[in-house]
């Protein structure tokens, strides 16, 4: 008998987690409903929990965290083209000197 693997949205894994810990679901009848195992469920919850910060996060920070990305990312472009011209003098002054 083949199993198929089952996927689960975001939606439906939170979903979960909020039934068991705000609903007080009994973790046993949740996992029989879902058909998965405890652990798994575990997984999500950890999953949730560890990067539940980016769902609370101030959006300002991020606005100038993105700014700042993109200013190094101009500066970086800037070193590369300077780098290229450099390189390039230096190979045409190799083949003047032989």
């Amino acid at each position: 008998m083949e199993r198929k693997k089952r996927r689960f949205t975001a939606e439906q894994k939170v979903g979960y987690v909020r039934r068991h810990l705000v609903e007080k679901v009994v973790l046993s009848d949740l996992c029989d409903e879902a058909g998965i195992q405890p652990s798994q469920y575990y997984r999500w919850q950890k999953a949730l929990f560890e990067n539940g910060e980016a769902a609370l996060a101030d959006k300002r920070g991020q606005k100038a965290r993105d700014r700042q990305i993109a200013e190094l990312e101009a500066k970086l472009a800037t070193k590369n083209e300077v780098m290229s011209e450099l390189l390039e003098a230096h190979v045409a002054l190799k083949k003047v000197l032989g």
